[in-house]
């Protein structure tokens, strides 16, 4: 028996008041009415600080969210998921730091690497409907350093091959199509069927409309998928649920 799951990745936008209108609390009801209206099974976030994670676990119904932040007090930005308990079981949980010490919270790549953390969440989520379990990777690479992004990417690949379940990994790479770190995790995965199922999608990252659509933004997998698509946002008086499209897709177990 297959199952069929709706994936998205979201990048919500940190709340900085220098965005105006675009400060994140203002626009949670277009957040939230983005969600509801896909209504995907499992959701790859970025940018989430503390307060977001416990917004959205007040806010999604049905919905158990996990992740801690990136910091060294696991607090701060983190790329949580957020998962329907209805559909899955929880069977495992990771957290681990892009880094030399990826079991080191805060850890990050010295000399390459912005003076921000970066850090993945790894679920091994169980389908009730199809009675198999898969594992969930969502991450944010650095926006700065080249090579931290090389060797964070180097980091899931290693811990995708780790296992023969399926896979599938949201995030925002911070990198376009054509980079290094792109191909890398697609040459490396290529033996099992892994590819970007956003491929055909074009820009993602906007800037709240401001800048030229650039693609950074990525769900890969092995598993099959029938659709992928960016959610569209043509803002409202200049408002907008983000400053990056969200991406979802339909893939099967």
């Amino acid at each position: 028996m297959n199952d069929t799951i709706k994936v998205m990745s979201f990048n919500l936008r940190t709340p900085c008041k220098d965005d105006g209108i675009n400060y994140f609390w203002n626009r949670t009801d277009r957040v939230l009415n983005v969600i509801n209206g896909e209504n995907p099974d499992v959701i790859g976030f970025q940018e989430a600080t503390s307060e977001m994670r416990t917004w959205l676990a007040d806010s999604l119904t049905g919905y158990t969210v996990l992740g801690c932040g990136r910091e060294k007090q696991y607090d701060g930005e983190s790329p949580c998921v957020a998962y329907k308990h209805s559909k899955f079981e929880l069977i495992s949980m990771e957290n681990f730091w892009l880094s030399p010490t990826p079991d080191i919270c805060g850890s990050r790549y010295p000399d390459s690497q912005s003076l921000c953390p970066r850090s993945t969440v790894a679920l091994k989520l169980f389908s009730k409907s199809c009675q198999k379990p898969f594992m969930f990777y969502n991450t944010h690479l650095d926006h700065m350093g080249e090579l931290a992004r090389y060797l964070g990417m180097m980091q899931n690949i290693q811990h995708i091959s780790q296992s023969s379940l399926n896979f599938i990994c949201t995030g925002d790479m911070n990198a376009l199509p054509d980079s290094d770190e792109i191909k890398l995790f697609e040459k490396s995965l290529s033996y099992r069927g892994g590819k970007d199922v956003t491929a055909e999608l074009g820009g993602t990252y906007h800037g709240y409309g401001k800048s030229e659509p650039m693609k950074i933004d990525y769900i890969f997998t092995d598993a099959n998928c029938s659709s992928a698509y960016r959610v569209e946002d043509s803002g409202i008086g200049g408002a907008y649920y983000s400053d990056h499209n969200a991406v979802c897709a339909e893939i099967t177990l």
